[in-house]
């Protein structure tokens, strides 16, 4: 009897471990060219990602959802494939996408020219007043998610418009600038514009310090750090999660989930 009590408590002990492994929010997850997923948003959310890259074009007054123009398809509209789903989540879940109430990040890659681009999206953007963090009352709110203009960004366009919700997606050049934080709440840069490491071997001296640095330098101003086409590698992986790097991109949601949840019990 006592030993098939032990066998119960440790199967239970097994699942409630699991449990939690499984809806520990990766808060360093980013996930990139998120729509070209089998369910888009839906994947990067199943893995507890708290941060999506969505690639988008302005046409015809609406903003379709690729990489490309030859990938565009008039159903894919970034409404449709993430503002809806993620407005009803957090109207759903008490103000958050997740219940553990930590923000959700929605980087919007604008592939247009940036200024016609932004126009349009400031409007769509209206109708998602009661979710996303923005301008009231010229003081910045925080709400359930945070959306951050990436690619061709209107920049002098959007710091003058006083009703955004929206930040602006920094570089490494961006360092030492006296914007705001929830202006440019992130710093974010190719890794090969700034390291020669693509994972193999060790990573040398001066470019571990180099990344640390940066890190540092961001986290002085407030602001978060993400590099995006970084080498698909473990190596990569535990040095970014070692130096502070805030976001990690990746295009393999479950790879980077179970490398970080593994990492994390060492």
């Amino acid at each position: 009897m006592v030993i098939k009590i032990n066998i119960l408590f440790f199967l239970f002990s097994s699942f409630l471990v699991s449990a939690f492994e499984k809806k520990t929010l990766l808060q360093q997850g980013h996930a990139h060219n998120d729509y070209y997923h089998e369910r888009p948003l839906q994947d990067a959310l199943e893995c507890f990602f708290c941060s999506v890259e969505v690639d988008v074009f302005l046409r015809d007054g609406k903003f379709l959802v690729g990489h490309d123009k030859s990938e565009l398809k008039k159903e894919k509209t970034i409404e449709k494939l993430y503002l809806d789903p993620l407005k009803k989540r957090v109207l759903q879940g008490g103000g958050y996408v997740y219940e553990e109430k930590v923000s959700f990040t929605l980087f919007i890659d604008i592939k247009s020219e940036g200024k016609s681009a932004y126009d349009e999206l400031s409007k769509l953007l209206k109708n998602y007043d009661d979710v996303l963090s923005g301008m009231v009352n010229g003081v910045w709110k925080k709400r359930g998610i945070d959306v951050v203009i990436s690619g061709n960004r209107a920049k002098e366009m959007i710091a003058e418009d006083l009703t955004r919700s929206v930040g602006i997606d920094g570089r490494i050049s961006d360092f030492g600038s006296m914007l705001p934080t929830h202006l440019m709440p992130i710093i974010s840069d190719r890794w090969s514009s700034h390291f020669d490491w693509r994972g193999e071997g060790n990573i040398s001296k001066e470019e571990k310090n180099k990344l640390r640095d940066m890190v540092k330098k961001a986290h002085l101003e407030g602001r978060r750090i993400r590099f995006w086409a970084t080498p698909e590698k473990k190596s990569v992986w535990t040095e970014l999660v070692d130096s502070g790097v805030d976001l990690i991109n990746t295009d393999d949601l479950k790879g980077l989930s179970k490398f970080i949840r593994d990492y994390s019990k060492k």
